[in-house]
């Protein structure tokens, strides 16, 4: 079975055990949650009449977020289970998506400078990034955006969760490193990037020996999701105390958990 063939079979199963109606769309766009999206959010603005890429577009949370916002929205995965999800959660939003089943490796289904922007949620650690990036570059309008977030290769402690999460990861994922951040900044006429999650990841402790929810149970960046408002009081203070860290020793942002870029082509 070829790496692609694993990543639409994980995925489509995953599709097939989710509910779209309990699907938080709203939840993966708040600060505390899910930091990443917010700053992505702020530096996208408005969308209104915009055409958006949704790459490997999941459950949908980011294609459905972008179409109430008022872009046009285009989904793709190469599972066809999520994105018959991720339609069914726009339609209960009371909005239109369309789809295409493809790789984020091979657009070749998409014309050439088409897209404002194109955004990627927890993709690139699944794909040959090089040929990723190409396509993204392919795809987007002069002066046109890439919005991306992943996970970093390089704690100690998340590299400890990985090998305890076995049930919810693929087998060929591979967090980004540095060197990956160079290709996305070769390709591109600027990027920008920041980096979250490290005195913050202390609730995935919380899960583990408090609450005593095995990493292959459930998905811990979900659960922090979910879970957001009842840990207010704990994420707001982190992710606060995160910020200051990273801007005292700046080094540190490797040591996070995720990282997000925001990419502009030349106009």
């Amino acid at each position: 079975m070829t790496q692609t063939e694993r990543e639409r079979e994980f995925h489509d199963g995953w599709a097939a055990s989710v509910d779209p109606a309990t699907v938080d769309v709203e939840g993966h766009w708040k600060p505390l949650g899910c930091p990443e999206t917010s700053w992505i959010d702020e530096r996208l603005g408005d969308l209104h009449g915009k055409k958006v890429l949704d790459l490997g577009c999941g459950l949908g949370e980011g294609a459905a977020h972008f179409a109430v916002r008022g872009a046009e929205v285009t989904a793709s995965d190469l599972s066809p289970g999520m994105l018959e999800v991720a339609q069914k959660v726009a339609a209960i939003r009371g909005c239109m998506i369309h789809t295409v089943v493809a790789s984020a490796t091979d657009l070749s289904a998409l014309p050439a400078d088409e897209y404002d922007v194109v955004y990627a949620a927890n993709l690139l650690h699944h794909v040959d990034i090089a040929k990723c990036i190409d396509e993204v570059y392919r795809v987007l309008k002069p002066g046109g955006v890439a919005a991306f977030w992943d996970p970093l290769l390089y704690n100690p402690a998340i590299q400890i969760y990985r090998r305890m999460a076995t049930e919810v990861r693929t087998v060929d994922e591979h967090p980004i490193r540095r060197s990956d951040v160079a290709t996305i900044r070769d390709r591109f006429a600027s990027i920008e990037t920041r980096t979250f999650w490290l005195t913050s990841l202390m609730i995935f402790v919380k899960f583990l020996v408090i609450d005593r929810i095995h990493p292959s149970e459930d998905r811990y960046w979900k659960l922090v999701i979910e879970t957001q408002n009842r840990h207010e009081r704990f994420l707001r203070v982190s992710h606060r105390i995160d910020r200051a860290i990273l801007r005292a020793v700046p080094p540190l942002k490797w040591w996070c958990w995720n990282i997000a870029i925001v990419a502009k082509k030349d106009g």
